[in-house]
């Protein structure tokens, strides 16, 4: 009877999950179309940092396969379609898990996916208006009387989307250090102690995100994510599980393991109180 009912509940929360996704398909769908009437001038705002590094008397864009064009600009509407439609998909995310999660987690929740949007956001910026210029006027410097520049419009766009996703990512740093505090993974002891080795990571990871091996474009990430780290360090102390707090859900777990174990007894004392009162009918 409990695997009827949990294979039923399965089913039902699939079939929540089928409708939630077709719902997310059809929003991305619409944006799409939306974006696509106006691709060209996506495009232009996209491609605005290269055009600017140009020497456009001389050099301008390309497209090397007769289809290019025409699937760069969809693909341009299809990542503007996702953006444009990033309310309905967080809408459906959150009425999908809240249910789930208690009332505790629910109110942590819903403003860490907000601060990550927003921090993603400002990382992709930080991309596009600083990261850009720099790394565009270094690969460019390579160009000479003999040697002109033709960049493709797809592989531009493969440069930039994959370039804007993971700066967007880098600068999610403090909501994933500060979440694992909070869960209790790290410390502020252990962010601290370790700093030394972070700020290796970060700079090997500046080398190899940022487009262009001089000093100062792998400073502008670096920097950037050092602070974050101490941004860390503050969300920890703010947000951290203080030692010596027990986990809320393990509180509940063992709560309703006392309760079951409970419940579990006085059954087990009624059957035997039932079973001794008809022995006692029996004997009389």
């Amino acid at each position: 009877m409990i695997d009827e009912d949990r294979r039923a509940s399965l089913i039902e929360h699939l079939e929540e999950l089928r409708k939630r996704l077709i719902r997310c398909f059809i929003a991305i769908a619409i944006g799409t179309g939306l974006a696509y009437a106006y691709k060209e001038r996506l495009f232009e705002i996209l491609v605005h940092p290269l055009v600017m590094a140009l020497d456009t008397s001389r050099d301008s864009m390309v497209f090397t396969g007769l289809p290019e064009a025409f699937f760069t600009y969809l693909k341009v509407s299809l990542i503007a379609g996702i953006i444009v439609s990033l309310p309905v998909i967080f809408y459906e995310f959150w009425m999908f898990v809240a249910p789930g999660l208690y009332r505790r987690e629910r109110l942590v929740v819903l403003p860490i996916i907000l601060i990550s949007v927003v921090f993603f956001a400002v990382g992709a910026s930080f991309a596009y208006f600083f990261v850009f210029p720099v790394g565009f006027k270094f690969f460019l410097g390579f160009a000479s009387e003999s040697i002109r520049p033709l960049p493709s419009m797809k592989e531009y766009l493969r440069f930039a989307s994959i370039m804007l996703l993971a700066f967007g990512l880098s600068f999610e740093l403090p909501i994933v250090l500060t979440g694992l505090a909070w869960m209790g993974v790290v410390d502020v002891t252990f962010l601290r102690k370790n700093r030394k080795y972070a700020i290796l990571i970060i700079f090997i990871a500046a080398a190899v995100l940022t487009p262009s091996p001089d000093v100062i474009s792998q400073l502008l990430l670096a920097g950037p994510l050092m602070v974050l780290y101490e941004m860390s360090i503050w969300g920890a102390r703010i947000f951290g599980r203080k030692s010596g707090v027990p986990d809320e859900t393990a509180e509940r777990g063992e709560e309703k393991g006392e309760e079951e174990k409970e419940g579990k007894t006085g059954k087990e004392k009624k059957s035997r109180r039932n079973k001794k009162e008809k022995k006692t009918e029996t004997v009389s």
